[in-house]
Parts: C-alpha cells; sequence; structure tokens
C-alpha cells in the first residue's frame, strides 16, 4: 500500500491471445519499417452484426455512428500525450475527442490534504472510474458531457468550469491506468500501451517537475522510489499484457502511428458501410492481413511474392464467404465411439468467376471445394462506365445451386451488376449468390447492393475510392496483369529506360 488503502480487490482478466505470424516476409516489413510490436488486433464492435437492421435509404451520414474509442496506457512520462497529439492530428478529418483520466482524480478531503506528500497519485483508487466510466458512457451514446478540470494545486476538481465535450467520431481514452479495471477495457476498440525505458521516463519527470511545478530533484526522486516505481511495476505494468498494439519509444515512433491511424480510417469506413448493408461482410482485419494487403500492394514486389500473398488472401476471403452458405446438422461417430453433433456441407454450389482476374480465385475455390464446377463470365468494358457481355459458360443446372461469383477487385460496380443480372436471368435465386473480392470500392458496394439486396458481399478490405480515370484506389493495379505476369513487357521497357 503506497500511502493509500486498497479497499476493492484486484481484478485479473485473461489476455486474448495474438494471432502468430506466420509468414516471414511480412513479420520483417512490420518489424524492420515501425519497430512495434503487434500482440493481436481485437475489433469485436465492429465485426457484430444485429438482425433488426433495416435496409435504409439514406447515407451514412444520417445515420447514428458509434464511435471508434482508443485506449492508450503506459507509465508517466512515456510519451502517451505526444502519441496522442499525434493521432489526432493526423485524423484532422475526423471528429477527435481527448479524454484524460487524469481530469478524474478524487477530490482530496481535508485529512489528505495535510498529507498530501504521502498520497499516491499514481494508484487505482486515486481515480474516480465510476465517473470515468458514465462519462464515457453518454459520449459512446452520443450525447454530449461535462469532463472536471482537475486542479493540481488545490487537489480538487470542483475549482474551475468543467470542458464541455460533444459527441466524436473517435474518442482518445488517455491515462496510466485505463486498462486496470476490466469495464473501462470493455469500451475500448483500441488498447495501445506506450513503453518507454524507465530511465528516459525518469530522466523527462524530472525535467517536467522542476520546470512546470518547482520542485527540487530530492522531492522528485524521493516521490518516484517511494510511490510512481512501485506503482507503475504493481499496477501499470501488468495492464500491458491488454494491449493491442505496443509501441516503443512513444512519440518517436512516427511510422507505428501511421500504421495505427491507416487502421483506424479503413475501420471506420468499414463500419459506415457494413451498419449501411447488413449483406456485406469484412473479414475480421488483423495486422497480418493488413501485412499482405501491403505486400502485394507494393509496386515494386516480385510477381511470385504477389501471387503468394495474394492467394492467401484470397483463400481467408474464400473460407469466409463458404461460411455463409446453408448448412446442415450431422452427427458422426468419433474414433472414440463418441457421438459428435456438427454439421454437413452444402452440396449444391458452384463458382462462377469473371474472366480474367477472377481466374486467379479458382485455386483457392477448388482447394476448399473438392471437385466444384466452376462456370466463366467475360465482361468488356466500354468506355468510362459502359459494360458489355462477350461471354459466358454456366453450369446447366446453375440455378439450383448457391453460386460463389469471383471477381478480386469491385470498383464502379458496373461489370459485378453485369454478372449477377446474368446470373438471375439464368434463374439463380438473388439469396443463393456469395460475391467474393478482395477489395471493394464504397461506390461499387452502394451499387451492387442497392441493386441486389439479397445477395452477400464479402471481401476483405474496402478502399478510399474511385479515382478520375474509375480505378480503385489505393488499389493494387491490374490485378490480372500482376497476378498472371502479362505486365512483364511493360515492366522491362520501364526498367531499361531508367
Amino acid at each position: 500500500m503506497y500511502g493509500m488503502k486498497v479497499t476493492r480487490p484486484r481484478i485479473c482478466v485473461t489476455s486474448r491471445r495474438s494471432l502468430p505470424m506466420d509468414t516471414k516476409s511480412a513479420v520483417d516489413l512490420m518489424e524492420s519499417s515501425s519497430e512495434v510490436h503487434f500482440s493481436g488486433f481485437h475489433m469485436d464492435s465492429f465485426e457484430q452484426r444485429k438482425d433488426d437492421i433495416e435496409q435504409p435509404t439514406t447515407s451514412a451520414t444520417n445515420m447514428y455512428r458509434q464511435p471508434f474509442v482508443i485506449g492508450v496506457a503506459g507509465g508517466a512520462a512515456s510519451g502517451k500525450t505526444t502519441v496522442c497529439d499525434m493521432i489526432i492530428q493526423q485524423l484532422h478529418d475526423q471528429r477527435v475527442v481527448l479524454v484524460n483520466q487524469d481530469s478524474f482524480y478524487h477530490n482530496l478531503t481535508e485529512e489528505e490534504l495535510t498529507r498530501v506528500q504521502d498520497y499516491n497519485f499514481d494508484h487505482p483508487d486515486a481515480f474516480d472510474t465510476e465517473q470515468l466510466l458514465r462519462v464515457m458512457d453518454k459520449l459512446k451514446c452520443g450525447e454530449a458531457v461535462d469532463i472536471p478540470k482537475y486542479d493540481f494545486k488545490s487537489y480538487k476538481s470542483d475549482l474551475h468550469p468543467s470542458r464541455r465535450v460533444n459527441p466524436s467520431d473517435v474518442i482518445i481514452l488517455e491515462g496510466i491506468l485505463v486498462f486496470h479495471d476490466p469495464r473501462v477495457r470493455e469500451l475500448m476498440n483500441m488498447k495501445i500501451f506506450v513503453d518507454t525505458d524507465a530511465d528516459v521516463r525518469l530522466a523527462r519527470r524530472i525535467r517536467r517537475d522542476t520546470a512546470e511545478k518547482g520542485r527540487d530533484i530530492g522531492t522528485v526522486l524521493d516521490q518516484y522510489s517511494k510511490f510512481v516505481k512501485p506503482a507503475f511495476d504493481d499496477f501499470i505494468l501488468p495492464t500491458k499484457k491488454y494491449a493491442d498494439i505496443i509501441i516503443p519509444r512513444g512519440g518517436d515512433n512516427h511510422v507505428a502511428v501511421d500504421l495505427i491511424v491507416q487502421h483506424i480510417r479503413t475501420k471506420l469506413g468499414q463500419h459506415d458501410l457494413c451498419k449501411i448493408y447488413p449483406n456485406l461482410y469484412v473479414i475480421h482485419s488483423t495486422f497480418q492481413i493488413r501485412g499482405m494487403h501491403t505486400l502485394i500492394r507494393d509496386a515494386q514486389i516480385t510477381k511470385h511474392d504477389f501471387v503468394f500473398y495474394s492467394d492467401r488472401l484470397i483463400r481467408l476471403v474464400v473460407e469466409h464467404g463458404l461460411g455463409h452458405l446453408p448448412f446442415t446438422e450431422k452427427q458422426v461417430i468419433t474414433p472414440t465411439g463418441s457421438v459428435y453433433t456438427g454439421v454437413d456441407f452444402c452440396k449444391r454450389l458452384c463458382g462462377v468467376s469473371v474472366i480474367r482476374s477472377g481466374e486467379s480465385m479458382e485455386n483457392a475455390l477448388r482447394a476448399c471445394c473438392k471437385g466444384i464446377k466452376i462456370g466463366k463470365i467475360l465482361i468488356h468494358r466500354e468506355g468510362d462506365n459502359g459494360q458489355q457481355l462477350i461471354y459466358e459458360k454456366l453450369p446447366n443446372d446453375i440455378s439450383d445451386r448457391h453460386v460463389l461469383l469471383l471477381d478480386p477487385i469491385l470498383g464502379t460496380g458496373n461489370s459485378a451488376v453485369q454478372a449477377i443480372s446474368l446470373l438471375l436471368r439464368k434463374g439463380v435465386p438473388e439469396s443463393n449468390i456469395i460475391f467474393l473480392n478482395l477489395i471493394s470500392a464504397p461506390l461499387g458496394v452502394h451499387v451492387v447492393c442497392k441493386s441486389f439486396p439479397r445477395i452477400k458481399i464479402v471481401t476483405s478490405e474496402i478502399e478510399i475510392g474511385l479515382n478520375k480515370d474509375f480505378r480503385v484506389v489505393p488499389g493494387m493495379g491490374e490485378f490480372g496483369d500482376r497476378y498472371f505476369g502479362t505486365d512483364d513487357d511493360d515492366e522491362q521497357v520501364v526498367a531499361s529506360s531508367k
């Protein structure tokens, strides 16, 4: 007990384990560029879907937007505030609000004021966690709140007017112990732990307290050894295991902050579209998936690596898509003689690839579904928006099957509309079509989901949009050319001209 009596029991919550990074080059890319440790990414609130969502006719801006909550923890003087400021600066086009745990210190009683030098401000009981929870609940529900301003001279929070905070797209909750209470952790979509060397933190604390608070070095060191270091070891450091992302060197790690901001932007965009269209499914995003996306989007990647990592991502999309097929219950006898109740796969299904980039997804589908029939559709692009059906070869009984439509890129949605319209003319029920692709532009999602509200779209990432040439950005170029190597001649010409 460091100057305070602990009145509540310590709560232990088992942390969620990270997904293994089994691809060496992806690990090297992430670690060598950012020197940031990713211990798993959990975006549970974005993966949940409500059955009672009705398809709206208005845009996302007319709907309630659940805020994205980021928790930033770490020891005192670790650089938490700098990291928060960098995130806020980069998210300038989003509404972002910063909530400091320091605002929720308890007011000291008269007795505590007489021995303030023995009061431990780094202990969990120093904070009014119940008030913090009330404020966060209101912000998450879209309500404006008043946050107190704690005065560190009088040790009171009622001397100054409260700070009015309006609902925002992103809420950053920063503090040394924001991961300590499981109820507070549960509010967060992303948990960041700023990990800075103890000597660096002590040096920063000495510089800050002597310059800003007028304390002498002896007093600062005495407080550090008596309260700060023991509290860090006992209460702050143990919460590191709950972090989704651990940033070494704090605000000096610009690459890590850039990666975090990029992921936040992606999840915010995906979240809006998924709320509008309950038939849109974005596979669970991890930094393993982000690493593979980074590799295949790199213009300098070799064809072999492009195909390898594209195949891995395509396999994930196909597996996720198969999970949306109907299943029937099935019981089997295990080798131990026990009965296992499981499910049986859907038998009547086929794949249809949009030539030619869609053919890159056929191997993954065949690997998952032995002996599956696969049809072909060729659609010719005419100008910026026109599309013309050139060729089709489909199974004769396709109307009796569930169809997995394969096309890695969903851009304007025009080709997809042509392909889906053909399937409908062949008698395939709209609800029996699952459209699988690697990346989707928002425009394409709107076009397809509005035209065919009963099909399902499964993708691995939502893009920013389209450029003036109606190409997906940031995109990955002409996928078919890169996958099948038909742009090698162009690359050689470019290389020889350099």
